[in-house]
């Protein structure tokens, strides 16, 4: 009986062990015939996502550059993959990860020539959010001050002058702003804020097309207060009330 069972532990050990051999050759046999993808080089990522940001593939773009950063950081490619993926992210509508990306480049690479280009893109990051003239311009005040920045650091560079267009649009977004909310207080007969906001557009925007129109209605809001039987009490109270 000892004989038998060694025979059939023998037997069982053989056929495991072919079993195995089985399985391993099975696996050489499916890496051959589905081969691993080879690892690209810095330069391949990085002419992908050239390739992919010139064709409108935004996303691809984004995630070859981003490849390039994260296996290459010490390549010479590095550096240009961080404003290449900045680039795809603003190119792809994703405004406010592209002003991270843009603004981690000036940050870590402050001695670069594209900087006047990334500052310059920060602020179209903002401008390109601000809406209709008739919702709150914060943005427009945010993408102006990135271009106040860019013109006072970079005067001669091309990216001022762009830049210089770029404020009086945005100067302009404003007075629209002021004049739309002076109008809405108007309609309400809320003629001291109104004038207000007419009396702030013509101090503050003077040569942006808004300013006879602002001037023409805080005439009028003057006059409608002038014949309001209770603007002189209302003064009284609100010359008190700022004691």
């Amino acid at each position: 009986m000892s004989i038998m069972r060694r025979s059939l532990n023998i037997v069982r050990l053989l056929t495991m062990g072919a079993f195995v051999i089985l399985i391993l050759n099975g696996c050489a046999l499916f890496e051959g015939l589905f081969p691993k993808e080879k690892e690209k080089n810095p330069s391949e990522l990085m002419s992908e996502g050239i390739n992919n940001l010139r064709w409108g593939d935004f996303e691809g773009a984004t995630e070859a550059f981003q490849k390039v950063k994260d296996r290459y950081p010490y390549s010479r490619f590095a550096v240009e993959a961080e404003l290449k993926m900045a680039d795809a992210l603003y190119k792809g509508e994703r405004y406010d990860e592209a002003f991270e990306a843009y603004d981690a480049f000036e940050r870590l690479h402050p001695k670069n020539s594209n900087i006047p280009y990334a500052v310059y893109q920060k602020g179209m990051c903002y401008y390109n959010q601000v809406s209709t003239f008739d919702r709150d311009q914060s943005v427009a005040l945010r993408a102006k001050e990135e271009f106040d920045r860019l013109v006072k650091k970079f005067p001669r560079s091309e990216y001022a002058n762009r830049s210089r267009r770029m404020i009086r649009e945005c100067y302009i977004g404003l007075a629209e702003y002021e004049l739309y909310v002076g109008h809405f207080y108007y309609k309400k007969k809320e003629y001291r804020a109104a004038m207000g906001r007419y009396q702030y557009l013509i101090e503050n925007y003077p040569d942006m097309g808004q300013y006879n129109e602002a001037l023409r209605f805080y005439s009028k809001c003057k006059e409608k207060l002038s014949k309001d039987p209770t603007e002189p009490k209302k003064s009284f109270w609100r010359q008190l009330t700022n004691l």
